[in-house]
Formats: C-alpha cells, sequence, structure tokens
C-alpha cells in the first residue's frame, strides 16, 4: 500500500462519500462500528541501537478492568456527547485499554503523536472546542496517564519532523537529539521483541512523514526497516485508519443533514401554529 503515503491527513478526512440516505428520528441510526481494533504483531530482529530511556507510564502493578476505565471516563465528563461521536470513543477507549494494561506496554511519544492525530481528526467539527478539550482529558485520565504529556509530546514531535527531509528522518540511528534518542530506543526494544506495536503508533509515523514533506513510497520503507518495525503491519493500519475517517465524514454529513432536516419541520410547525392563532385570534 504504498500509496497511502503521499495521502495527507486532511485529504483522508475528505474522502468521498455515498449520498446520505434519509434517517429515521432515532439518532442510533448514525452508529458504526470503527474497526480500529489494536493491533500488536510488527517487529523485525535486528542488531541493537544506543538506548536512550524514554517515559514510561505503565507497570505491571496497575491493572484496571474495562468496565473501571469507561467508568472513570463517564465520572470525569458527565455531559452528553453526540452519537456520531461517542460510539468512535467507546470502541476506541475500550480498544486502548486492552493495549494500555497490556505487560508489555510501554508509552512513548510517537503512540502519543498518533493517538492525539487521531482524535483531533475523529472531533475535527465537534460543536464545543471547550468540551472537545475536556473529552480528551476525561478519556486519557480515565487511562491512567497525563493529558498534557500526551499533547506535549505531539507537539514536540510535530515541530522536530517540520525541520526533517526525506532523507534526514530515516537517518536518525546516527544523529544525536532528545527525538532521535527516542526512535532509537523504539528501534532497539522493537530489535529485542519487547516493543508493543499498535495502530496508533502507525499513525503516529505516518504523521511525522507527512510534517516533513516525505511523500516518497520508498521513505515509509526506510522508516519501518530503521525502526524494526514490518511494513506491512503499518501500511495495513494506516488503510484502516483512512477508512474509518471516511465512514465518520459519512456519517458527520448524515448527522448534518439530520440536524437541518428537523430544523425545517421545527420552524414548519411553528408558523402553521401561529398561522392558526392568527386566524383564531
Amino acid at each position: 500500500m504504498a500509496a497511502v503515503t503521499s495521502l495527507s491527513f486532511s485529504a483522508l478526512s475528505q474522502s468521498s462519500f455515498a449520498s446520505a440516505r434519509n434517517l429515521g428520528s432515532n439518532s442510533d441510526g448514525l452508529r458504526f462500528r470503527t474497526n480500529f481494533s489494536l493491533h500488536y504483531g510488527g517487529f523485525r530482529s535486528s542488531s541493537s541501537s544506543p538506548r536512550l530511556v524514554v517515559h514510561c507510564m505503565s507497570s505491571s502493578s496497575e491493572s484496571a478492568t474495562v468496565a473501571d476505565t469507561k467508568l472513570n471516563f463517564l465520572r470525569a465528563y458527565k455531559r452528553p456527547i453526540p452519537s456520531v461521536y461517542n460510539t468512535v470513543l467507546q470502541e476506541l477507549i475500550v480498544q486502548q485499554h486492552l493495549m494500555r494494561y497490556k505487560r508489555t506496554y510501554r508509552y512513548d511519544p510517537v503512540f502519543a503523536l498518533g493517538f492525539v492525530t487521531v482524535y483531533d481528526q475523529l472531533m475535527d467539527g465537534y460543536p464545543s472546542e471547550e468540551d472537545k478539550d475536556a473529552i480528551f482529558k476525561a478519556y486519557v485520565n480515565a487511562l491512567k496517564e497525563d493529558p498534557e504529556q500526551y499533547r506535549t509530546d505531539a507537539i514536540k514531535l510535530e515541530e522536530w519532523a517540520r525541520t526533517q527531509t526525506s532523507s534526514s528522518l530515516v537517518e536518525f540511528p546516527s544523529k544525536e537529539g532528545e527525538v532521535e534518542g527516542i526512535l532509537k530506543d523504539i528501534a532497539e526494544r522493537a530489535g529485542q521483541g519487547s516493543f508493543s506495536y499498535s495502530r496508533f503508533f502507525a499513525v503516529g509515523l505516518f504523521r511525522l512523514l507527512e510534517l516533513a514533506n516525505a511523500t516518497e513510497p520508498t521513505v515509509l520503507e526506510k522508516l519501518c526497516a530503521a525502526l524494526n518495525i514490518e511494513k506491512r503491519s503499518v501500511d495495513r493500519d494506516l488503510d484502516v485508519y483512512r477508512n474509518l475517517l471516511s465512514k465518520l465524514v459519512q456519517a458527520k454529513e448524515l448527522l448534518k443533514e439530520y440536524v437541518a432536516r428537523e430544523k425545517k419541520k421545527r420552524e414548519e410547525r411553528t408558523g402553521t401554529q401561529k398561522a392558526n392563532e392568527a386566524i383564531a385570534t
């Protein structure tokens, strides 16, 4: 799936969709499955590279059930969330919970960048920016992690990627720097089989490529090789993400049409009521 490396996230979110079908009054008609399950494969054996310790936000002593995590989220954010967004969020938090409490889980900034990218794309167009931020914090806190660190690390990697080129991006093993150290640590753990790969990580990689304007199909292949990650897994997971965004765009369009239709009905009812009152008067 080499072609995916030439697509920007903005292009992914603008995918075409079929004509909207008529909806009933029940907004549950907007629901769809994300099919964004987390995948744990994708390692390559390789010689170790210099190690730099990165933040580790999990420990073997921590444990929680899916119900605990969902309850934490509901307690932290009590306002209703529109179905088109809530359906996706509920599925993602379950999937991320299973990954979060996996024995080999270890937080890393590339994963954080991927999650922040996914979240911002999924919640694009949310009615309130303030609520959007509050939901993000409630979501990450429910997993007993730090939402500020997610945002900070995502910004750090984005700023770094903007200074890179197609060649410099894949040459991180021979360079020094904070982000280079993070990537070296990931490569070493992946080479040793102790790295928990996920689709959020794949999205994070693609975001780095996008910001570095590294659109050549071979760049993703070289970056995966340097990180000891199977490119096939990344290709597949980016394809899943693209399809998810396409479905979300379609669902949002259906919601928009439904809201407009209901507004028109209310206006018509109000107009009829006023006309009747005028005649009675």
